[in-house]
């Protein structure tokens, strides 16, 4: 599933291809993969020029221009989330199309064309206005590299969730999923069962620290490809060599030779050492005291 780092990717890539160009034609080849009506959707997105694109968490939106002097610059968005599958590409337009291939965005020039494509089809394009937008990205957690270290200890208390689960919550930090949450752990020496509110002040900042390199370190080499996941060019990444624990389940850890496990949390696989990542003694409870008088 494409985390930040594969987003960030993606999102250079269209910076580099497509801002100042104007979407063609735009062709929706199945309807699940919008969000609202997709004739609404070619209605609203062609014909448009692409002014500049950001990311926030696993989200793009795409800064689209006004088509007449009613509208308002930076007034339409295109809001792009890659699900489980999705690939966001630029391609000659005489190239064969690939299975899967949801929707084509022809580009000035006639050569070439955006596209999107989706095994699973959990992704979503979508049109929408810059107050929708801001409600969407308003309802996010700061964004992962830019949180402080003050904002993510306050993030954390009071939290009884394991560390795993809510560093996956893209309602507390956006932009975290399984791979880097895994590897941060690992890094930061914290079992991803841990309560997140019982980390201490030392830990919550040794596992920043290491949450931020980690994302450096795979934005650096363009993600994570197992098998869906590529760049805009068509590329994979190249952090898969990289992994410390992360479905290395039964392979020795590159720290200590222990073998590495593998533990379900909330529905999702969590990979850790033992040995390195010590399991949290569970929270005791506390002793109820009699208030009855003593005659």
């Amino acid at each position: 599933m494409p985390e930040l780092p594969e987003v960030e990717t993606v999102l250079r890539g269209l910076k580099k291809r497509v801002l100042g160009r104007w979407i063609g034609a735009v062709e929706v080849r199945h309807p699940q993969v919008i969000g609202g009506s997709p004739d609404e959707f070619v209605q609203e997105v062609s014909g448009r020029r692409i002014l500049s694109a950001r990311r926030k968490g696993k989200a793009i939106s795409i800064e689209l221009g006004p088509r007449s002097k009613d509208e308002v610059s930076g007034d339409r968005y295109l809001l792009v989330r890659l699900g489980m599958t999705g690939q966001f590409t630029v391609n000659p337009v005489a190239e064969p199309l690939e299975p899967h291939t949801h929707v084509r965005m022809a580009l000035d020039g006639g050569k070439e064309e955006l596209r999107y494509v989706d095994v699973r089809r959990f992704g979503r394009l979508r049109c929408l206005l810059r107050e929708e937008l801001e409600k969407i990205l308003g309802g996010m957690g700061p964004d992962a590299p830019k949180i402080t270290q003050i904002e993510f200890r306050k993030s954390l208390r009071g939290r009884r969730s394991p560390i795993k689960s809510w560093l996956m919550n893209q309602r507390m930090l956006a932009g975290v999923g399984n791979i880097y949450a895994d590897e941060s752990l690992y890094f930061a020496r914290l079992h991803p069962l841990m309560e997140a509110g019982r980390i201490s002040a030392d830990q919550s900042r040794r596992l920043l620290q290491a949450l931020k390199r980690v994302l450096d370190h795979a934005v650096k080499l363009q993600g994570t490809s197992f098998r869906d996941y590529i760049d805009i060019e068509g590329r994979p990444g190249n952090f898969l060599p990289q992994l410390r624990v992360y479905q290395r389940t039964g392979k020795p850890c590159r720290r200590c030779r222990r073998a590495i496990e593998r533990v379900i949390i909330s529905g999702r696989s969590s990979h850790f050492c033992p040995q390195c990542q010590p399991r949290p003694r569970p929270r005791t409870k506390r002793r109820r005291t009699s208030t009855r008088r003593q005659i």
